[in-house]
């Protein structure tokens, strides 16, 4: 049996099947893109729920794997070389399991690095700046008696939206007619933008056709639906 005590973070959260990978998480959009993708390669996995209620993405055994406080982690038994890996960001584990199956990435170079880059638009802006019109629409920012800054990020989001709605335009998912890693990152964030913070109205959602319609597809797919539930 794979032994995984050398790491602290099995000492609070003790794995059942160690010989899986172990993913650290929540349903957020940044965490959900995780479960969604281990739900589509079929990858065995077990879940560990880091509360924030109780601040357990402060605890050392949670720092020591992911030093910047934030889910989703992963422990991987059967890393590289077939030694055990740490990782977090999700953009980061997302290309980690895409290159570990052999699935959901393109890997001529051309595609590739157009893949790449619809990753990085979500890392660098849809979240960032959904995230924003979150705190500011839906969270301890709504409070705030000046609205400027809510309506700087409902003017990005809204700009954003629009990159992703002209992309999709012709195109099944985002790099083409084939399902990826840039769908997987992108999708739970619009969803979040319109069901959890309720701010489709706010920034003409239903403008973005296309859009609306690859959030559709999305969310049909059996291993979206999975994923979105995990950890329980």
């Amino acid at each position: 049996m794979t032994d995984l005590s050398r790491f602290p973070i099995t000492q609070k959260w003790p794995p059942s099947h160690p010989d899986r990978l172990q993913l650290y998480s929540l349903p957020t959009p940044n965490g959900v893109k995780i479960s969604i993708m281990l739900e589509e390669i079929g990858l065995a996995y077990e879940a560990h729920r880091i509360n924030f209620d109780s601040k357990d993405q402060h605890s050392p055994e949670f720092l020591s794997l992911s030093p910047n406080n934030k889910i989703p982690a992963i422990l991987d038994p059967d890393g590289p070389e077939g030694k055990p890996l740490t990782l977090f960001e999700s953009g980061t584990i997302l290309l980690y399991l895409a290159d570990k199956s052999g699935q959901l990435l393109p890997q001529s170079p051309q595609a590739y690095y157009q893949a790449l880059q619809w990753l990085m638009f979500q890392v660098g802006g849809i979240g960032p700046m959904f995230g924003q019109v979150g705190f500011f629409h839906f969270f301890g920012g709504k409070e705030f008696e000046d609205k400027r800054p809510l309506q700087r990020y409902l003017d990005e989001a809204r700009r954003l939206l629009g990159v992703l709605d002209k992309q999709l335009e012709d195109r099944q998912w985002v790099l083409g007619d084939d399902y990826s890693i840039a769908d997987i990152a992108i999708f739970p964030w619009v969803r979040n933008l319109v069901e959890r913070y309720g701010a489709g109205e706010l920034v003409g959602y239903d403008d973005f056709l296309q859009v609306k319609r690859g959030l559709s597809a999305f969310l049909e797919r059996p291993a979206v639906q999975r994923g979105l539930t995990v950890p329980s």
